[in-house]
C-alpha cells in the first residue's frame, strides 16, 4: 500500500532542487528532514538506481540508530515487504534492492568501505560521523550516477560538516532548516520547545538551525537562578537510580542518586556525596556502601547503581561489596552517552521545570551552577580539573542518562511544579 503524500513547502522545494551529486538537509530538530527521506528520498533514489552497477549504503551513528530513525519509521509507512530487517551481514532489503546498513561514529569502521563502489549513499546524522568516515566515503561514490543525500543537526561553526557543505567546487546541495519550516507540528509543541531551550546553545541549533559555538555558562537558567530549582521536600517517587564516576588524579570519586516521578515527568537530584580523599579500593567500597544504605534506608527504594564504565574493575569491587553487604541495589556499567546529549537533556529538563535537586545535593547545585563550556575546543565542556567539579556532573548523569528517551518523551508536564507549593519550604 502507497502511503498518502503530502509535503510542506520546504519538503517540495528539496524534492525539486536535491539533483546534485551531494544533496542534504541540516538544520533544527523536527524539521521534517528525515521524515521526507523516509517517505520520498529513500525510496526514490534506490528505484532509480535499480538495475545499475554498485552498492547502496544506509549509513548513521550506528545499526540501531539508524533503525530507530529510519528503518522502523519507514517499514510503519511502506510495509514490511518493502523495507525489511539488519540481518547479521548488516544488509537490508529495501525497495528490491539489498543495501549495507552501517555505522559511522566510529574510526574502525573505516575498513568496510574500502573497494566498495557506491551507486547510493544515505547517512543520517553527518556531523556525528567520524571524520575519517566520511573522508573514505567521498571517495566511494565512483559512478557518474552516484548520489548522496545526507542530514544533521548543526553543531559549532569549526566543524568538519561545516567546512564540507560550504565548499563551493562541489556539485553540491544544502537545504537549511528551522523548527518552524514544518506545518506539521502543533504550535503546542514547537512553544513548549522554544521554552525549554530558550537561552542556550541548543535553542539556536535545534530551533534555529544556525551553525552555533557553545560559549559561557552551560546551564545558564539554572547559573542564574539555582534556588528556583531547589527544594526542600522531597515529592513522591517512582524509582531511583545512582551515578558513580570514580577519581582518578586531579578527579574525585562522587556517588549521586537521582529520582524519577511518576511517568517520569519530574528528575528530582536527591543525594550526592563527593570523596575528596584519595582512597585505595577497600576503602572505596566503604563509602559506597555507606552511601547507598542510607539512600535505601531514607528513601525506602531499592535501586540500581550506575558505574563508569572505563573502570571495571573498581566496578567489580562495587558489585562484589554491595552483595556481600547485602544492599539493596543492582549494579551495571553506566552507559555513558555522548556528554553533549546528556547535557540536551538536562537543558530541556530545566527549561520544562522538570528538573529539581534537594537541598542537601549541595555540590550538586554547584557542580551545575559552575560548569561552562570549553573555550578552546568547540561543544567540549571545560574539565581542567579547578574551574567546576566535572565528576559529580559525570555521576549525576550517569544516574538518569538510560531514562533519556522516557523523560524527554513523557507528558510534558511538571508534577512539582504544579503542586510545587507542598514541596519547597
Amino acid at each position: 500500500m502507497i502511503p498518502a503524500i503530502s509535503f510542506s513547502p520546504k519538503q517540495a522545494e528539496y524534492i525539486k532542487n536535491a539533483v546534485h551529486r551531494w544533496n542534504g538537509k541540516i538544520g533544527a530538530t523536527g524539521s521534517g528532514k528525515t521524515y521526507l527521506d523516509r517517505l520520498w528520498t529513500i525510496p526514490y533514489r534506490i528505484l532509480q538506481v535499480k538495475d545499475k552497477d554498485g552498492l547502496v549504503f544506509i549509513c548513521g551513528v550506528s545499526k540501531s540508530t539508524i533503525e530507530r530513525n529510519v528503518l522502523s519509521p519507514m517499514r510503519d509507512l511502506w510495509g514490511e515487504q518493502l523495507v525489511g530487517e539488519i540481518n547479521s551481514a548488516n544488509m537490508v532489503y529495501l525497495f528490491g534492492e539489498w543495501c549495507y546498513a552501517l555505522g559511522t561514529e566510529k574510526v574502525s569502521q573505516v575498513s568496510k568501505f574500502r573497494g566498495a563502489d557506491v551507486k547510493y549513499l544515505y547517512i543520517d546524522e553527518l556531523p556525528e560521523c567520524h571524520p575519517d568516515v566520511f573522508a573514505i566515503l567521498q571517495t566511494r561514490l565512483r559512478f557518474s550516477y552516484s548520489i548522496c543525500d545526507f542530514t544533521g543537526n548543526p553543531k559549532s561553526p569549526t566543524h568538519y560538516v561545516k567546512k564540507f557543505i560550504d565548499r563551493t567546487d562541489l556539485d553540491l546541495y544544502v537545504q537549511s532548516l528551522t523548527i518552524f519550516d514544518n506545518p506539521y507540528l502543533s504550535k503546542e509543541f514547537v512553544n513548549e520547545l522554544c521554552k525549554e531551550l530558550e537561552g542556550t546553545v541548543f535553542y539556536d541549533r535545534y530551533i534555529l538551525g544556525k551553525w552555533k559555538r557553545a560559549e559561557g555558562a552551560i546551564y545558564l537558567k539554572f547559573a542564574n537562578n539555582p534556588e528556583k530549582f531547589i527544594l526542600d521536600k522531597t515529592p513522591p517517587l517512582m524509582m531511583i537510580e545512582c551515578g558513580v564516576d570514580f577519581g582518578g588524579n586531579l578527579s574525585k570519586t562522587t556517588f549521586v542518586a537521582t529520582g524519577f516521578t511518576f511517568g517520569f515527568r519530574d528528575m528530582v537530584v536527591l543525594e550526592a556525596k563527593r570523596i575528596d580523599v584519595n582512597s585505595d579500593p577497600e576503602t572505596l567500597n566503604k563509602y559506597f556502601v555507606e552511601f547507598v544504605k542510607g539512600v535505601y534506608t531514607k528513601y525506602g527504594k531499592a535501586f540500581d547503581v550506575n558505574f563508569d564504565n572505563a573502570e571495571p574493575i573498581l566496578g567489580n569491587g562495587l558489585y562484589n561489596a554491595a552483595a556481600k553487604e547485602r544492599c539493596n541495589v543492582a549494579v551495571y556499567p553506566a552507559l555513558k552517552m555522548k556528554i553533549l546529549d546528556r547535557i540536551a537533556t538536562e537543558t530541556r529538563l530545566m527549561g520544562a521545570n522538570r528538573f529539581w535537586v534537594m537541598r542537601q545535593a549541595s555540590n550538586v547545585i554547584t557542580s551545575l551552577s559552575e560548569a561552562v563550556w570549553n573555550e578552546k575546543k568547540p561543544d567540549e565542556r571545560l574539565d581542567d580539573g579547578k574551574t567546576s567539579d566535572i565528576d559529580t556532573l559525570d555521576a549525576l548523569e550517569y544516574s538518569f542518562e538510560k531514562h533519556s528517551y522516557d523523560l524527554m518523551n513523557a507528558k510534558n508536564e511538571s508534577a512539582i511544579e504544579k503542586e510545587k507549593y507542598k514541596y519547597v519550604n
